[in-house]
């Protein structure tokens, strides 16, 4: 969640937050000519302050 809404300025779902910081673990052990696909669904900005009330944001 938080690192997409950094480096990209795209504030995903919750939902949408998990399988992003999962394709970026499986990102570290694949090879330059691979490539992955994230679906986002939903509105993070909703969910904004959830997440910076819980990581004290």
């Amino acid at each position: 969640f938080i690192n997409l809404s950094r480096t990209e300025g795209i504030i995903p779902a919750l939902e949408s937050a998990h399988p992003i910081a999962h394709a970026c673990k499986l990102a570290k052990e694949m090879s330059p000519d691979q490539s992955i696909l994230v679906n986002l669904s939903g509105r993070g900005d909703k969910d904004a302050d959830f997440v910076a009330e819980k990581l004290d944001l």
